[in-house]
């Protein structure tokens, strides 16, 4: 079994799962998993797990996220993208750019969202989009996301203006664009959107499906291959010694000195190899000099 990441670009008209059921085909493997959904319609940086990197999907998912697409005001749909049915027009007139730009620059900070009602979240086990094909009422539930940078890149031409969008994980693109035409009196829609970051990730360093499905299955030749050991984690490292990676693959907590961290906080455990042993957390600070008790939480072996 193959342990890492593999950076894949997704292209328009296939599911992210469509795009981790060609990897296991072509890998010959089955446990891939992906951090973070794109629409049918979206493109771009798809991050996929491989072996023990799923165990990590719970870090990686968090990273923020950077995106360029466009809007076109003077439509709803009820998928706030173009792939919906039109709910409704109004008139964009007096629209340009500066109140577009205007408008964006309100969304960025901390707001509560409403996601999209045809999404892949779920509720009660059941996915928003399966309630709104079903005629069945969605949840109007809002949730704190964070906005980072929402910018026009674009002059307002006729109806559509391109963007680009920084976010924390979680937030909908989808949502943004609605949400804009809403403030701004008229009515909008996603036409595109492409992602091109994840965390540390560039969709520029990534495969794209095509290559994937055509090149050789060993991924150590891939583009867009990232090896479990090189996989880069958001929080701290510690580096173990021989007696201490018998304790930690045994999943026995170890004694660390001069280690800069609370009790609670994550951190990476190496061997003297740099061979990644373990993720753990601070469950102690002991004595006056900075030592502190580490306790592996998700051993790899």
């Amino acid at each position: 079994m193959r342990h890492g990441l593999l950076l894949v670009d997704k292209p328009p008209g296939c599911t992210s799962h469509d795009v981790v059921r060609v990897a296991r085909r072509k890998l010959g493997q089955k446990k891939i998993g992906h951090c973070g959904t794109l629409d049918p319609d979206a493109t771009g940086l798809l991050v996929l797990t491989l072996g023990w990197g799923t165990r990590l999907t719970r870090f990686l998912i968090r990273a923020p996220k950077v995106y360029a697409g466009a809007i076109r005001f003077g439509t709803a749909t009820d998928t706030y993208d173009a792939s919906g049915t039109v709910l409704r027009t109004a008139p964009i007139d007096g629209l340009d750019r500066d109140r577009i730009a205007e408008a964006m620059s309100g969304f960025v900070g901390t707001y509560e969202q409403q996601p999209p009602p045809y999404c892949a979240k779920k509720i009660g086990g059941v996915k928003y989009y399966e309630l709104a094909r079903r005629g069945e009422e969605v949840p109007q539930d809002r949730k704190p996301v964070q906005v980072y940078r929402f910018d026009a890149t674009s002059s307002f031409d006729t109806d559509v203006i391109d963007f680009e969008l920084s976010c924390s994980s979680g937030t909908y693109a989808r949502s943004l664009a609605h949400e804009l035409g809403e403030r701004l009196g008229s009515a909008a829609h996603l036409t595109a959107l492409r992602r091109r970051q994840v965390g540390d990730f560039r969709v520029d360093d990534s495969i794209s499906l095509a290559e994937l499905e055509a090149e050789a299955t060993d991924p150590d030749n891939l583009e867009g291959w990232i090896p479990f050991d090189e996989i880069p984690l958001p929080f701290g490292e510690i580096r173990a010694d021989q007696q201490q990676e018998r304790r930690i693959t045994h999943g026995q907590a170890v004694l660390v000195d001069r280690l800069e961290m609370e009790e609670g906080d994550w951190v990476r455990v190496v061997n003297e190899r740099r061979h990644m042993l373990a993720v753990g957390t601070v469950i102690e600070r002991v004595g006056t000099r900075g030592a502190s008790l580490v306790q592996p939480r998700i051993v790899f072996k």
